[in-house]
C-alpha cells in the first residue's frame, strides 16, 4: 500500500501542489498589492486544505463555538510536525498572522507571498532582532489581527511537548488579548520532524476555551502552564 501511496504522491499529488503553491502565493502577491484584505488569507487557506487532500490526510475540528470570528486572539499551539501548519490554516476558521521562522522568508516566492501577506518572521539572533520582531507583531495586534504562534519554538523530536518561550504571552499581556489553546493531535504520525515525505493519516484539532492574558509579568508563568495544561488534555496518553 505505501508503494501505491508514494507513486501517487510523486505522479498526481506534487506536481499538482507544486502548481498549487505557486498560484496561491502569486495570487496572495497579487491581491495584497491591490490592497484586497481577504487576498492575505484565502489563498492560502484553501492552499493548505489542498495540502491536505492531496496527501490523504482527513482533518476534524472540535470547538469552534469556543472563538468568536470578530475578536482578536493569540492562539497557543503544539507543534508535533510539518502538518501543524497545514491543518491550522486550512481548518482553524479564523484570519489570523503567523508567526514563523526568519528562514521561511528566503523560500522563494512563497518567504515573499508571506511577507506580503503581513505574517511575521521571528528572528533571535540578537536582542535588537528580537525586540524588531515584537515591534512587527505589535504593528499586527493594533490593527486588530490576531496571532497564531508555536510557542515551543520548534517541532518535538518524540512527539511531547517542548518547554513554551514566552514571547506569545508577553504580547497577550501588552495588548490584553485572550490566549486560546489549540491541540493538534496526528501530525506527528503524519509527518514528524524526522520524516522526509508525509504519510496518509487523520489529524484533530481541539480549540479550548479562551483563557484571559496574564494580569502582570509576575502571573505570565501561570498562564502559561494553564495553556499549556489545556493543550496536553486533549493529547493521547502517549504525548503527555
Amino acid at each position: 500500500m505505501i508503494v501505491i501511496y508514494r507513486i501517487y504522491q510523486f505522479l498526481i499529488a506534487f506536481p499538482l501542489l507544486f502548481v498549487a503553491t505557486v498560484l496561491a502565493a502569486l495570487s496572495t502577491i497579487l491581491l495584497t498589492s491591490l490592497g484586497i484584505r481577504w487576498g492575505a488569507y484565502y489563498p492560502a487557506h484553501w492552499w493548505a486544505k489542498l495540502f491536505c487532500w492531496l496527501n490523504l490526510v482527513t482533518v476534524s475540528v472540535k470547538g469552534h463555538e469556543n472563538v468568536d470570528r470578530n475578536t482578536s486572539y493569540v492562539f497557543v499551539a503544539n507543534h508535533q510536525g510539518a502538518f501543524d501548519i497545514f491543518s491550522i490554516y486550512g481548518f482553524l476558521g479564523h484570519d489570523f498572522k503567523w508567526m514563523m521562522k526568519k528562514s521561511l522568508r528566503n523560500i522563494p516566492l512563497v518567504g515573499y507571498s508571506c511577507y506580503r501577506a503581513g505574517h511575521i518572521f521571528v528572528d533571535r539572533s540578537s536582542r535588537a532582532a528580537v525586540r524588531d520582531t515584537m515591534e512587527q507583531a505589535e504593528k499586527r495586534l493594533k490593527g486588530g489581527a490576531s496571532l497564531v504562534v508555536f510557542p515551543e519554538g520548534a517541532r518535538t523530536w518524540n512527539g511531547h511537548m517542548r518547554q513554551f518561550k514566552k514571547g506569545a504571552y508577553q504580547l497577550a499581556l501588552e495588548f490584553n488579548l485572550p490566549l486560546v489553546p489549540v491541540s493538534i493531535d496526528g501530525a506527528f504520525d503524519v509527518m514528524s520532524r524526522t520524516m522526509k515525505l508525509p504519510h496518509w493519516g487523520h489529524i484533530s484539532l481541539t480549540i479550548h476555551k479562551p483563557i484571559e492574558p496574564p494580569a502582570s509579568e509576575a502571573d505570565r508563568e501561570t498562564v502559561m502552564e494553564a495553556t499549556a495544561d489545556a493543550i496536553r488534555s486533549a493529547l493521547p496518553d502517549r504525548f503527555k
